[in-house]
């Protein structure tokens, strides 16, 4: 998933995605019976493929780099996440974030397992030529383990539309046959769903909004703070913006805008829009991204980076609702000290699942060949996100859960049948 950094956060809580994603698995673990040999299966991956890709470079210089894919659980269909080119790509952050797509496709009800991966780069430091030199070369280096019925990468941290369409052609042309399964993500003019790119603040979006009526407010008398003003941040503001909410913050790396009336979402530049352009547009004040988390609203999004709620903050949230944008902004002892506060966190699993059940829906019309309009894939999308809560919603109800805990619940109760089923290879 592509988002917009956030550094002015100077005390962070180093907790990988792995740490935090076991930690996870083990709180939800208690509450269903579920066999502890499963539990102890879902710590750990499938496997783990690392790759050296060699690029060479504008100037003639060959440089060499380290790509990984972790593939955490097929037990419900094909791997299925991200591939990002960021400096701080490892195998482990690969291995905890495929974990979450496990839980996400399992909360959502996708014929998916949790894959993801991507490459130790910068791709600022990159030009276009190079940058699509490298992935037609990863494409090649992980050919053998990537396939529309085996992983399917998408879009995340430093690649888009762009990237996947690379992808895609370099697989293609070893296959002898255009395959548009291989990947989502891409342009609808080479197999793409309208409506991807924006599916994940869509459904953010429709998560604040079954919250806040959830807890018996009005979304016209509600007003919301967005930390990470990029595809996640800005398309959920400017869908609450037309749902009647007030939108008061949204921040990008450079820090924050505030107006306590209210923004205008539509003219405040979004990342792809103008990148680090939010503190240029014309607002009464300015904020740090600290003090934008810190705001007393009704709901804060954060929509950047990981790790941005953490112990050393937690007791200054003044919201009501946090509903996570990013993957893991909220660290496990964040976690609970605004449960002791009854601040009600919606976990990232649910609410930026968006993504992925667009990207499902990519890969159903690239199998039948038949595109769907933008109109279908929204309503479709609809359907699915309030689905999903309401089977979330049911467990938080029954078994008096925290939001995590019941999307875990939902989750793992889901895989750990499918399972039982298939059994244990000898």
């Amino acid at each position: 998933m592509t988002s917009t950094q956030v550094t002015d956060q100077d005390e962070t809580e180093h907790i990988s995605a792995l740490e935090t994603a076991r930690r996870q698995l083990d709180d939800a673990a208690a509450y269903i019976d579920l066999n502890r040999g499963v539990v102890e299966r879902l710590k750990h991956p499938s496997r783990v493929v690392e790759v050296s890709i060699p690029l060479e470079r504008d100037n003639g210089e060959v440089e060499v780099f380290t790509g990984y894919r972790a593939q955490h659980d097929d037990v419900r269909g094909p791997y299925k996440g991200g591939l990002r080119y960021h400096p701080d790509v490892t195998a482990e952050e690969c291995i905890g974030l495929s974990m979450w797509m496990t839980w996400k496709c399992a909360v959502m009800d996708l014929p998916f397992g949790g894959g993801k991966g991507g490459i130790v780069v910068n791709p600022k430091d990159l030009s276009d030529d190079e940058k699509e030199r490298l992935t037609r070369r990863f494409a090649e280096e992980i050919r053998d383990e990537v396939g529309p019925n085996q992983d399917i990468p998408a879009p995340d941290m430093g690649t888009d539309v762009q990237t996947m369409s690379w992808f895609m052609d370099a697989y293609s042309m070893q296959q002898g046959e255009t395959v548009p399964g291989v990947v989502t993500g891409k342009p609808p003019v080479v197999g793409g769903s309208y409506g991807r790119e924006e599916a994940p603040g869509r459904s953010v979006a429709i998560i604040v909004r079954e919250a806040i009526a959830y807890y018996g407010k009005d979304i016209e008398d509600s007003t919301v703070a967005v930390q990470g003003y990029g595809s996640v941040g800005a398309n959920a503001a400017r869908l609450l913006d037309e749902w009647g909410a007030t939108i008061v913050a949204v921040s990008d790396v450079n820090g924050a805008i505030y107006d306590a009336t209210g923004l205008d979402t539509q003219t405040v530049p979004s990342h792809k829009e103008e990148p680090e352009g939010v503190t240029k547009h014309d607002a009464p004040d300015m904020l740090t991204n600290v003090e934008l988390l810190e705001l007393d609203v009704d709901v804060v999004i954060p929509a950047a980076i990981g790790n941005v709620i953490t112990s050393r903050n937690a007791d200054q949230i003044r919201a009501d609702i946090v509903v996570e944008g990013s993957n893991g902004p909220t660290t496990a002892e964040a976690d609970d000290i605004l449960a002791d506060r009854d601040v009600k966190v919606l976990p990232d699993i649910l609410a930026n699942a968006g993504g992925v059940t667009v990207s499902y829906f990519e890969w159903l019309q690239d199998i039948n060949r038949r595109q769907w309009s933008r109109e279908r894939v929204v309503s479709e999308l609809e359907s699915e996100m309030v689905s999903a809560w309401d089977s979330v919603k049911t467990e938080v109800d029954e078994r008096d859960l925290r939001w995590r805990e019941a999307a875990y619940v939902v989750a793992l109760e889901r895989i750990g049948a499918a399972k039982e089923a298939r059994g244990l290879w000898p």
